[in-house]
């Protein structure tokens, strides 16, 4: 093992004495709170709901919705546990998805719109990575001004209208309508993000590196790590899971749109938190941010269902993150 593998902690796989592990074992009852706060809220379902909520097309619906957002949540708990913040993710699907649907990308065929879209997500995490890690700006400013730029040059494509996905390139819908054990594949499109997101973050030396830089940057310096390059490395993949969430909501929604992934960005931030992800960085998991989204999912199919008030949806997630920053200050308390 190298001296940067040694001096990178291992993030949830920390020996278990001292804080870290303390902080492990907090995590772990973190996630058995979270499933039981999904139990709870499928029960509230169950009674307000019983006709709707446990139908197998509810949950599929359940499943697909969270599905898009699920993948742009693994490349945010990678940014966060690396200490940063990427505003820009819901803007780039958006600019990926248009980019994607022209005509011009559109003649190639689908395989051309997929690789167009992952390059152009990939393309805006890596230009946000810049400015950040060698053009020193702060992350909420780069990523800011790359959320109102995607966002603008979506609607200078598209001029401002909604492009549809042609006949001729059904493939990528055939995504949200083939299924496989019931399931549609975009499901399984999200599943195996979060498996390949959980082995990289927890079984390799990029996740090592990550929760070192997110803890302490100067000491990930100090041990050897270019904190630069990995922190340019982090915007891209948070890019790239944009590009995918793109494809994944042409699929959805047969369609690239501006307006696709509006407030996006706050619902991933918003599981990552509630998952249990520090906003400073070092500390996370991509469990806890999956758990939270699923949280935030089915309220909002909760609401729906019982034709509540959006804004007083957007009034109960708030309630919830401030609820989650509060917990996680006195976890924080508790560990040390």
């Amino acid at each position: 093992m190298t001296e940067v593998d040694q001096a990178a902690p291992a993030g949830p796989r920390a020996a278990s004495a001292g804080p870290a592990g303390r902080w492990g074992r907090l995590g772990e009852v973190r996630h058995l709170g979270l499933v039981a706060a999904l139990v709870l809220l499928a029960i509230v379902g169950l009674v307000t709901r019983p006709e709707n909520f446990a139908t197998s097309s509810n949950l599929v619906s359940i499943l697909a919705l969270a599905s898009t957002i699920g993948v742009i949540t693994v490349g945010m708990t990678f940014v966060i546990i690396g200490g940063g913040i990427d505003l820009s993710v819901g803007a780039v699907m958006a600019l990926a998805s248009v980019w994607a649907t022209t005509l011009a990308t559109q003649a190639y065929g689908p395989v051309v719109m997929i690789v167009c879209a992952l390059l152009v997500g990939t393309g805006a995490g890596l230009l946000s990575g810049f400015l950040i890690a060698y053009g020193r700006m702060v992350a909420f400013i780069a990523t800011l001004a790359m959320l109102v730029a995607a966002r603008g040059l979506a609607q200078r494509m598209s001029n401002q209208r909604t492009q549809l996905v042609q006949p001729d390139n059904s493939m990528i819908v055939d995504l949200s309508t083939t299924r496989v054990l019931g399931l549609p594949l975009l499901v399984y499109v999200f599943a195996l993000v979060v498996l390949i997101g959980w082995l990289v973050l927890n079984r390799t030396t990029f996740g090592r590196r990550t929760y070192a830089v997110g803890g302490n940057p100067e000491a990930a310096r100090l041990a050897g790590i270019n904190v630069r390059k990995h922190t340019l490395m982090l915007y891209a993949l948070s890019g790239l899971c944009c590009g995918i969430a793109a494809v994944l909501i042409m699929a959805r929604t047969t369609t690239g749109s501006s307006t696709h992934g509006d407030l996006y960005e706050l619902d991933a931030i918003a599981a990552v938190i509630i998952g249990g992800t520090l906003l400073t960085g070092g500390r996370g998991t991509i469990i806890g941010s999956i758990l939270g989204l699923l949280i935030f999912t089915v309220i909002t199919n909760l609401f729906i269902l019982n034709g509540l008030n959006t804004a007083d949806q957007l009034v109960a997630k708030g309630v919830i993150i401030v609820a989650a920053v509060l917990l996680q200050r006195q976890s924080l308390k508790s560990a040390t």
